[in-house]
């Protein structure tokens, strides 16, 4: 998997998002900084935050550098970070935080990340079922996740599975059918009963209706 690398900037006014971010979308550079960025550089923004995503460290300096001169040339103030994703910990860090070199170390970093995501308060999670999708890799995990939430699929999101909620039985045999043909190759998708102390998830390639019966349910 590649470096990922991205830039945040923090817009002291929301409305000059627009302008700024059109203008970072539309590589509208000059001639060096599009040459060196190209279209490898993904720009996103929400209100007066926008994000630059790329692959190498030299792509991520060069689109802060442009990012800076186009916020100096529209007489703007901004609060301009360059971060470094860590899988293990599944955060967004500062740059001049190395990365894990060790398997200690990234077991160090792993356990962080279940602790803090042990402390975050759960969310409303109202559903009778859940399709739970095993994923080979980290990487896949948060790729699939986020591009569900995208949609307004409600997700929960685990270390390297994901649940999605179902109100009946039908609508998570027919979430589980999408998942199976979505999710990346090697994946696993099973079904099972939410808010029991111990869910039973089936395989969904067993998965037939009346699985509630069959539970005990």
């Amino acid at each position: 998997m590649s470096d990922e690398w991205r830039i945040e900037v923090d817009l002291d006014d929301e409305q000059h998002g627009f302008t700024l971010g059109e203008r970072l979308q539309s590589l509208d550079l000059d001639d060096e900084a599009r040459e060196r960025l190209g279209d490898r550089v993904v720009v996103t923004r929400d209100g007066a935050k926008m994000f630059l995503y790329a692959a190498t460290e030299e792509q991520a300096r060069e689109a802060e550098r442009v990012a800076r001169d186009l916020i100096a040339a529209e007489g703007l103030s901004a609060e301009i970070a360059l971060t470094r994703w860590h899988p293990d910990e599944e955060e967004w860090k500062d740059a001049s935080v190395p990365m894990p070199q060790t398997d200690a170390e990234r077991a160090t970093e792993r356990e962080r990340h279940e602790e803090e995501a042990e402390r975050e308060p759960p969310g409303r999670w109202d559903y009778q079922w859940e399709v739970r999708v095993d994923l080979p890799t980290l990487h896949d995990t948060r790729e699939f996740a986020s591009r569900l939430e995208d949609e307004g699929i409600d997700v929960r999101r685990h270390w390297k599975y994901l649940l999605v909620g179902a109100a009946s039985e039908e609508r998570a045999a027919e979430v589980a059918e999408r998942m199976t043909s979505e999710a990346p190759e090697g994946s696993k998708v099973h079904v099972g009963t939410a808010g029991v102390p111990h869910p039973v998830f089936v395989y969904i390639e067993a998965h037939k209706p009346g699985i509630a019966r069959d539970l005990g349910l």
